[in-house]
């Protein structure tokens, strides 16, 4: 669908108001997500709601469907205004947001949902060729949230690093293209949205996704298995890209307010996605026969291996691609990011308000609001 027709979709289409009479502002937020998926129904649906509490009434938001805006026509819809602020992934862009999309390379080797969410929030607000990348397409960057450790989600059983080879297998960027590479089986850059179509038309044999996919996204009518081989987990992603006009038109006060409402989406996001839906879409899974894999130990042996060349193949990525001579020096302080989250998070235990309360104390606190995003 072209942006052409977007606009004059936007106003039509179908879509979720959370909205007062006495509100001065009503933001166009696009999740690109259906309902059931944590970044609509979690993510989107709780910054509609948390906006008007964090802003005394004053802004409110009106979301659009994935039906008007999709992740991969994010990035212009964002620039033309048809959403205000959206989910924008920076690996779907890695060559217009190589900064961004760095520390995606690296998402084989998180596995802490809050962690990872958190350390992406503080790595880029405080990341100035980051910043530098978001103000030069005119986005402001409002924090990022995590999925849980992606599995095989499958129509053929896979136990040993033979059953990958020749394997047709959604990715969700390069680092699980690579994964796919690795050992034998076709990565598919095909959008999440339609793994379900491609999978119901035999064009892939599975997908590498969270297990709550299954749920989100229907596959558990046609996944028969599932292989637990925990390949890193999705942590690229600006949540709340926030056209940098629209940011600009505000007041200190209610850029404030947004960033408060997003962090506790945030958190809320990742929880959800990353701690309980995980064991519903299981339970799901079982309900509906599928079969549950623990893969052999060779596969497993063999996956940590590779995984532990992920740090040097991202840094030779960024320098070869991005000329990025200082790209070693980047991840390490990434990973330092991590190492500091992930004690919090084992700290506060699975609790978002705690997490958001921590995250807003170290990162947003110190933030200042008349300068920050312009």
């Amino acid at each position: 669908m072209k942006l052409s027709k977007i606009a004059g979709l936007a106003l039509a289409a179908s879509v979720i108001a959370f909205t007062a009479g006495a509100q001065d502002r009503v933001l166009r937020v696009a999740p690109a997500a259906p309902p059931p998926h944590p970044a609509n129904g979690y993510l989107y649906q709780g910054f509609a709601r948390y906006l008007p509490e964090e802003s005394a009434g004053r802004m409110g938001a009106t979301i659009l469907g994935p039906e008007v805006v999709n992740l991969v026509q994010m990035k212009d819809a964002l620039q033309s205004q048809v959403a205000e602020v959206g989910n924008l992934l920076p690996l779907f862009f890695p060559a217009d947001l190589p900064n961004m999309a760095l520390a995606g390379e690296l998402s084989l080797t998180s596995s802490n949902s809050h962690a990872a969410g958190a350390a992406m929030t503080e790595y880029i607000v405080n990341c100035e060729p980051c910043q530098a990348e978001m103000r030069a397409f005119g986005f402001v960057y409002l924090g990022s949230g995590a999925s849980d450790v992606y599995e095989l989600l499958t129509t053929r059983p896979v136990r040993t690093a033979a059953d990958l080879q020749g394997l047709r297998l959604r990715s969700g960027g390069a680092p699980w293209a690579r994964f796919a590479e690795h050992f034998g089986a076709v990565p598919a850059q095909i959008q999440v949205n339609d793994q379900f179509e491609a999978m119901s038309q035999g064009v892939i044999d599975g997908t590498m996704a969270s297990i709550a996919d299954l749920v989100s996204f229907r596959l558990v009518e046609l996944v028969r298995h599932v292989t637990f081989l925990p390949i890193g987990l999705y942590q690229s992603t600006s949540n709340f890209t926030t056209n940098a006009d629209v940011w600009a038109s505000l007041s200190v006060e209610d850029r404030a307010a947004m960033a408060r409402a997003a962090n506790r989406a945030n958190a809320d996001f990742t929880q959800r996605w990353g701690y309980s839906m995980p064991g519903e879409a299981e339970a799901a899974a079982v309900a509906a026969g599928i079969e549950m894999i623990q893969p052999d130990e060779s596969l497993v042996a063999a996956f940590e291996e590779f995984r532990a060349t992920e740090l040097a193949t991202a840094a030779r990525v960024a320098q070869e691609r991005f000329g990025m001579t200082d790209a070693a020096e980047r991840i390490a302080a990434f990973r330092e990011l991590y190492a500091k989250w992930e004690a919090i998070a084992e700290e506060v235990g699975a609790d978002p308000v705690a997490m958001a309360e921590r995250v807003y104390a170290e990162v947003w606190a110190h933030v200042d609001f008349a300068t920050y995003g312009l």
